[in-house]
């Protein structure tokens, strides 16, 4: 049965925004489960910095990979349909990364994990765009939706943090599992089904395309900068290159394009969403680094971790209904510009972190952050549904938690490398200055710069020299964590720029979107 909205809203709107954002919920505490459980993760099997970089990077990974394939599917075959089935295996996805044996079924059930949330998350902003009406209440609700939805990885820190204290890192993995049941029955109960879907058939070999294209892409970035694996990383870039070629030849030229790059090229479609990825995906960044930066250099426990970062929610819960006020007041550009800033801010006062560094510093950091990604975040979600004809919401959602996914992906992949490589050469170095390096084996010089913790586990192994190692992980993994603060300094400069320079005034943005509005009618009126 079919359900529209009425008066601009569905009925008990406020009943389903709250199940839609506990859905959204769900999706968001699994990306930042893993990072608060790094430090015991690589304790727990041995691994890399590398493999705790695709530990973190699997869930994002998943979603990115899946989210455009699937938001098309939804649109099609039923939003509410695909997101109840994407919280069903988000259970299911829960317990197989926390009963993991390896640390390669870990990173597979990650992946997992992000492909079911590439089932949900999307369906819930295309519900949110389906159901209320432009205006004040969508703006509203987006708003809301965003600033819930990033203060998740706050929500999943702690939660997990706290888990870790008494059980074990599996633990921080089943956080999502009872939410996920819990939002599975108010979706159920109170979401409408199949309002403003598509009837066109799905581009499925577009949908693979784009599925290989971001995988190669994403996997290739976190592997161009580890250290020995450059050849691999080139390789996967390589391929991401030409799969992304094949396919948009593909939607160019196919009756139904999975992604319509008539839509992708308008200004107020393309520039907030290269906007938003890269602040939701700095966001993620710090918050990857930081975790390993909070346990490994200042000894904080899982709990405390965990807790350090409440202040990024506090600024993403105050700033959400301020950034709804300004984008309406004042448009999308200087919003983000605002939200621009302030992450950048939050970026310099991480480079100043060191390994006495008092707590009032780390939550400033992370408060600005977090307030930042809430006013940039809510005009690229409200940008990019505007821009979207209502029948394809879902490439306007899938689009929107790209920004959050990829953005996520590439920024985690990057400064994840970048803080590998870093502490690598850091710790060559002082292997070097040691005066020791002759005596020291092939092998323990590769477990030395492995990561912080495989420096441990050698550090166990010869007790004589526990000290020295301790010291030498502790100064190698604070210059690669500053090298990856200050490469997303950078990375937030660039964006402010296409932001700037890309998006027009207020006055100039109302008339786009009209023009949009009256473009869509047109040729829904053509087709009918």
């Amino acid at each position: 049965m079919t359900d529209a909205p009425r008066e601009g809203a569905p009925a008990r709107a406020p009943l389903v925004l709250t199940s839609l954002i506990l859905a959204a919920l769900v999706c968001n505490i699994n990306l930042a489960a893993a990072n608060i459980a790094l430090p015991d993760i690589g304790d727990a099997f041995g691994a890399d910095q590398t493999q705790l970089n695709l530990v973190a990077l699997g869930c994002s990974l998943g979603l990115a990979m899946s989210v455009l394939y699937l938001g098309a599917v939804a649109d099609r075959y039923g939003r509410k349909q695909l997101l109840l089935v994407g919280l069903a295996l988000t259970v299911v996805a829960s317990f197989l990364s926390a009963f993991a044996g390896s640390i390669e079924l870990l990173i597979a059930a990650r992946i997992f994990t992000g492909i079911a949330a590439g089932m949900a998350y999307p369906t819930t902003l295309s519900l949110i765009t389906a159901l209320w009406s432009s205006g004040p209440g969508r703006t509203g609700a987006i708003a809301l939706w965003s600033s819930v939805s990033a203060m998740a990885t706050v929500i999943g820190s702690v939660l997990a943090g706290l888990l870790l204290v008494v059980l074990w890192w599996g633990s921080a993995f089943l956080v999502a599992a009872p939410i996920a049941a819990a939002a599975f029955v108010l979706v159920w109960i109170l979401v409408p089904s199949h309002v403003h879907e598509s009837t066109a058939p799905v581009d499925h070999p577009g949908g693979v395309l784009s599925v290989l294209a971001i995988s190669a892409f994403v996997l290739g970035i976190s592997e161009v900068f580890a250290p020995g694996r450059a050849g691999l990383g080139l390789g996967l870039l390589g391929a991401a290159v030409l799969l992304m070629l094949v396919f948009g030849i593909r939607q160019l030229r196919t009756r139904h394009p999975l992604y319509d790059l008539a839509v992708a090229r308008r200004r107020m479609f393309w520039v907030p969403a290269a906007g938003g990825m890269i602040v939701f995906g700095s966001l993620m960044g710090a918050m990857f680094v930081g975790q390993q930066f909070l346990q490994n250099i200042l000894g904080y426990d899982t709990l405390e971790a965990g807790l350090s970062v409440v202040p990024a929610a506090v600024g993403l819960l105050v700033v959400a209904p301020l950034s709804a006020r300004l984008v309406l007041a004042r448009g999308s550009r200087v919003t983000m510009l605002a939200g621009y800033a302030l992450v950048l801010l939050g970026f310099v006062t991480m480079l100043f972190w060191r390994e006495h560094t008092p707590y009032w510093l780390i939550g400033t950091g992370f408060l600005v952050i977090g307030a930042g990604a809430a006013f940039a975040m809510t005009p690229a979600s409200r940008a990019l549904t505007e821009s979207t004809p209502v029948a394809r919401v879902g490439m306007a959602s899938a689009t929107s938690d790209l920004q959050r996914d990829l953005g996520g992906s590439i920024m985690q992949a990057i400064l994840g490398a970048i803080l590998a490589s870093g502490f690598a050469a850091a710790f060559a170095r002082q292997i070097e200055a040691s005066g020791q390096s002759a005596s020291i084996s092939a092998s323990v010089t590769e477990a030395l710069q492995a990561s912080f913790a495989s420096a441990l586990h050698v550090a166990d192994q010869y007790p004589q020299y526990r000290d020295e190692i301790l010291s030498a992980a502790s100064l190698s993994l604070v210059e690669g964590a500053l090298g990856a603060y200050l490469v997303g300094a950078v990375a937030i400069v660039l964006g402010a720029a296409v932001v700037a320079i890309g998006l027009p005034s207020h006055e100039r943005e109302r008339a786009l979107v009209a023009s949009y509005e009256a473009q869509d009618a047109r040729a829904e009126a053509a087709r009918a």
